[in-house]
C-alpha cells in the first residue's frame, strides 16, 4: 500500500530531523509528488501523528506518536521482563544497560533502558535506532540470527565505526561470539567506550539483546569475561521466560 509506506517514511524522516520540515523539503527528500505529500501530511495531522506550524507551514511529530509508542511498550513482553534486569545490571556495574529489538538486519531499536546516577551519558533513548550489525549487538545478530553471509557482508561494508575492523577480524569476532554466547566491542564503535551484549533467543534465533555500555577502563577493571558471562546468563533466563509466554 503506497500511501501507508509513504506515511511511514514521512514519520521516520521527521523523527530523525532536528527541525520541523516543509512540504517541499519532505517531498524532495522522499521522492514523493508534492501534492501527494501534502495530502498524506494533512491526514497525519488529522490523526494527531503530526503537528503543523500555521505560520511556517512546517511539520513535526505530534503527541499521537508518543501515545502509540507507550501503548506498544506497555504491552511488549520483552520490555516488561527486561526492565528489572536492566535496572539491576546498571546498578551492579555502574553502566548504562539497554534492551534492544534485534530480529532484523536493517536496524536495532532500543525498547528499554536503565542508567545509574554516575553512568556515562550517551545519546541513547527508548526508540533510538542503530544499524543492526554495528558493535557488540551486531555480532550477536550475525552469530545467532541465521542470516546469509553474503547479505551480512554487504551490509558490513556500509557500517560506520570509530575504529573499523577488517572483514576478516569481524568474521573472527562473530565466531568468538558464537562460542562464548556474548560479544564485546572495545572501542571499535565509539573510541574509549566498551559495549558488551548477549542475545535473547526466540525459536532458535536472536530476537532481542541486552547490552551494557560503559567507559572501557571501568568495564576492563570489572572483568570483561565476568560481565559477559553475567549478561549471557541473564539473556538465557529472559529467553526461557519469553518462550514460556
Amino acid at each position: 500500500m503506497p500511501a501507508v509506506t509513504r506515511a511511514v517514511a514521512i514519520l521516520r524522516m521527521l523523527s530523525r530531523s532536528e527541525t520541523p520540515l516543509g512540504v517541499q523539503a519532505i517531498a524532495r527528500a522522499l521522492g514523493i509528488v508534492p501534492s501527494t505529500c501534502l495530502h498524506i501530511l494533512r491526514a497525519l495531522v488529522a490523526e494527531e501523528m503530526l503537528m503543523v506550524d500555521p505560520a511556517t507551514k512546517r511539520y513535526a511529530l505530534a503527541s499521537g506518536v508518543v501515545a502509540l509508542a507507550r501503548g506498544m511498550l506497555r504491552n511488549d513482553p520483552f520490555s516488561n521482563l527486561a526492565q528489572p534486569v536492566l535496572d539491576r545490571l546498571a546498578a551492579e556495574y555502574g553502566t548504562t544497560a539497554i534492551g534492544v529489538e534485534a530480529a532484523r538486519l536493517d536496524h536495532i531499536v532500543v525498547l528499554a533502558l536503565a542508567r545509574p546516577s554516575q553512568a556515562l551519558r550517551l545519546q541513547v533513548d527508548v526508540g533510538s535506532r542503530y544499524p543492526a550489525l554495528i558493535s557488540a549487538t551486531g555480532r550477536c545478530i550475525a552469530a545467532f540470527g541465521g542470516h546469509p553471509w553474503p547479505e551480512m557482508e554487504r551490509r558490513f561494508h556500509m557500517l560506520r565505526w570509530e575504529d573499523p575492523p577488517s572483514l576478516e577480524q569481524w568474521r573472527a569476532d562473530i565466531e568468538a561470539t558464537r562460542q562464548s554466547g556474548y560479544a564485546v566491542d572495545e572501542g571499535r564503535y565509539i573510541a574509549g567506550v566498551t559495549v558488551v551484549a548477549a542475545p535473547v533467543m526466540l525459536r532458535g534465533r536472536v530476537s532481542h539483546s541486552i547490552v551494557l555500555v560503559g567507559v572501557s577502563e571501568q568495564l576492563r577493571r570489572q572483568g570483561l569475561t565476568e560481565v559477559g558471562t553475567a549478561l549471557r546468563k541473564e539473556a538465557a533466563d529472559l529467553s526461557q521466560r519469553l518462550q514460556g509466554l
